[in-house]
Formats: structure tokens, C-alpha cells, sequence
């Protein structure tokens, strides 16, 4: 690994569950043809940049993603017992489908190298594996980030991966994941939950300070053409994973939901509870507007390019919603528990979004 770190996480009964990549596929085949169909189309998308000899390698990818999909599934998804709002399966498919779709649209497949958007396509995949580790950081990464990179290494050692032949995809994924780090912050006392959704309006991606983390830790690493180039593509992948803020923006809405249910939830708080309503009402506005006017940057050319317009014509919308969220939950008296203030969102989201014609 290039970035120290204290503690090292082994396999769970996750990761034993689901062993290798014909397991995972047997699964993804009845459960999810959605990540199937997205595979094919992105080896579709890569045939004018590939040769012949490059079907091994983009075999091994699809397995690995594969691989991870049905992992995160089954931790935190609409497979197990765990369900997370946001951090699930669907997340994989919208960085791996959607939103590396719309890179590849806006840039061109010709503005990254075969093995960069595959590359990508596993940081989709694997970044968000683990969401339950206990607080303890180094170098800025996040317990989770790292319980996620070192899965994220046994999923390519599984999948056919040579770590010496194929150096440059360990190195790009654990440089990626770090990047992805939110805030690594220890909880305020013992009793405190470590809300992976309550960081994501907490503070500023690692990506922006990973130049100087390597800096501190991995000296002279800027004379290194490989860590030199793993580490731009950490920064697209971080603009990737935040590229949520230049969605279409019913969509930016529920990913905002999405993150307010999680939140609640790993506050051991069901939205329908009335001690919910405040918390809720605070995320959905002044959270979501701390997120996306003072946290979020992109941190990539290639990102700006691909989602800063789109950002900006939220941030209209997103002023006007708020705005009228808490002049209607105000004028109702408040709300009564956070399921209401939820329900009020979504319809208030909707007008604008057709007044608008957005």
C-alpha cells in the first residue's frame, strides 16, 4: 500500500458469502441484469480503443466489478439485512453507468486511455464496500476507504489480477478510494455512531488535499510517472463520485433523500418519528446547501468540463426549493416528523421541476 495506515481489515462473512466472481455472477443474473446490460455497453463504448489482446483485461474488470456489485449488495443493499439509503448497489450503477457515461459523452472516449476508464469503472464499483468500520484514520483516509481499498485488493487478486503485470490498477484504486474520503473525523463522544452519510455534508473530499498527503508520506513522489498519473485519475474519480450535484435535479433530490434516510437511520432514528422532523428539515435544506455551494469542487479539468454546467443550473433550482421548503413546512406550522418533511420535498420538487421544464 503507498499510504500508511495503523489497522488492516480482513474478509467479513460478506466477502466469504460471496467468494469469487462465479459466484457473484450466478447472483447479478436473476438479481441485477441492469449491471449486466451496463457491462456490455461499456465494452461496446472501449472496442475503438482496445486490441485484441486487451479482451483478458476487460474480461477480469467485468468480473471484478461484478465481484463488488454483489458484495455491496449483500452488505449494505437490497440484499441483506443492512440496507443503507444511499451507500448500496444502485450507487455502482450510477457512477459505472451514468455518470462515466456522461464523462465518455462530453470528453470523448479518446480523452482517457483503455485502461483509465476501466480503471474508473472499478472505482465505481469498489469505493464504498465497507460502511461500518470503527473511526481511525491516517493520512486523512477514512476507516471505510480503507476496509474498501484492501477489499478492493482482494477482489483483483481474485479476479485474475497480477499485481506486478497489472501495477498501475492496485495503485489507481487505492490512490481513488483514499481520494473519496469525506472527513475522517472521530465521532464527538464513544456513544456517537460514525455516520458515513452525516460526513458527506460535513466536510471536503481527501481528493482535494491528496497532493499534499503524498507529499507528507510518500516523498518525491512526484518524480514517479505512475503514482503521478494515478493520482489525476483519483481526482476524476472523486469528481465522478459527487457528480450527484449536476444530476437532473429530481434526481440530485433523491440522492439528497437517499442520504437523509441513511443518515437517519445510522442515527437509529426512523423518519417518522417526531424527534425526526428537525434533523430531517436541517439536512434537506441547510445541509444540502452547505454541500453543494460551499463543500463541493471538482477537482478535475475533465470533471469541471463534463459536470459544471450541469451544476450550475441546479443551483438556481436548489436555492428556489429550499427556499419554498421552509416557507411551507413554516406556514403548516412545522412539520411533524421527518416522513413529512420528506413527502413536502418531493412535492415541492416536482413543481418546480415542471415549471421549470427541467
Amino acid at each position: 500500500m503507498i499510504l500508511p495506515f495503523s489497522r488492516h481489515y480482513p474478509a467479513d462473512a460478506v466477502e466469504r458469502a460471496v467468494p469469487d466472481a462465479a459466484s457473484a455472477r450466478a447472483q447479478v443474473a436473476v438479481r441485477a441484469p441492469a449491471l449486466l446490460d451496463a457491462l456490455e455497453a461499456r465494452r461496446r463504448q472501449l472496442t475503438g480503443l482496445a486490441s485484441g489482446s486487451d479482451d483478458a483485461l476487460l474480461d477480469r474488470c467485468a468480473a471484478a466489478v461484478t465481484l463488488a456489485y454483489a458484495r455491496l449488495a449483500l452488505r449494505h443493499g437490497s440484499w441483506g439485512t443492512d440496507f443503507h439509503a444511499y451507500h448500496n448497489e444502485q450507487h455502482v450503477l450510477e457512477i459505472f453507468a451514468a455518470r462515466i457515461g456522461r464523462l465518455i459523452d462530453a470528453a470523448g472516449i479518446a480523452a482517457l486511455g483503455f485502461r483509465d476508464w476501466l480503471q474508473l469503472g472499478l472505482f465505481a464499483a469498489c469505493h464504498d464496500l465497507r460502511q461500518r468500520e470503527l473511526p481511525c484514520h491516517y493520512a486523512g483516509v477514512g476507516a471505510n476507504e480503507r476496509a474498501s481499498s484492501e477489499e478492493a485488493v482482494r477482489i483483483l487478486d481474485a479476479c485474475g489480477f497480477d499485481r506486478v503485470r497489472d501495477a498501475d490498477f492496485y495503485l489507481g484504486i487505492e490512490l481513488a478510494i483514499a481520494g473519496s474520503t469525506f472527513d475522517a473525523r472521530q465521532p464527538q463522544t464513544e456513544q456517537d455512531d460514525f455516520n458515513s452519510a452525516q460526513i458527506l455534508h460535513s466536510g471536503g473530499a481527501l481528493a482535494a488535499k491528496l497532493a499534499q498527503k503524498l507529499d507528507k508520506h510518500v516523498p518525491r513522489w512526484q518524480s514517479d510517472a505512475r503514482l503521478v498519473h494515478a493520482h489525476a485519475l483519483a481526482l476524476i474519480a472523486a469528481d465522478l463520485d459527487t457528480a450527484n450535484v449536476a444530476d437532473p435535479f429530481t434526481g440530485f433530490v433523491e440522492t439528497g433523500i437517499a442520504l437523509c434516510l441513511e443518515r437517519e437511520m445510522r442515527c437509529r432514528r426512523s423518519p417518522d418519528d417526531p424527534d425526526a422532523a428537525g434533523p430531517v428539515l436541517g439536512f434537506l435544506t441547510d445541509g444540502q446547501e452547505r454541500f453543494f455551494f460551499e463543500l463541493h469542487r471538482f477537482n478535475s479539468a475533465l470533471g469541471r468540463h463534463a459536470f459544471g454546467a450541469a451544476k450550475e443550473a441546479n443551483a438556481g433550482r436548489l436555492r428556489a426549493l429550499t427556499a419554498v421548503l421552509r416557507e411551507t413546512i413554516a406556514a403548516d406550522g412545522g412539520p411533524r416528523n421527518g416522513s413529512e418533511v420528506i413527502g413536502t420535498l418531493r412535492r415541492l420538487a416536482a413543481e418546480l421541476t415542471r415549471e421549470s421544464g427541467a
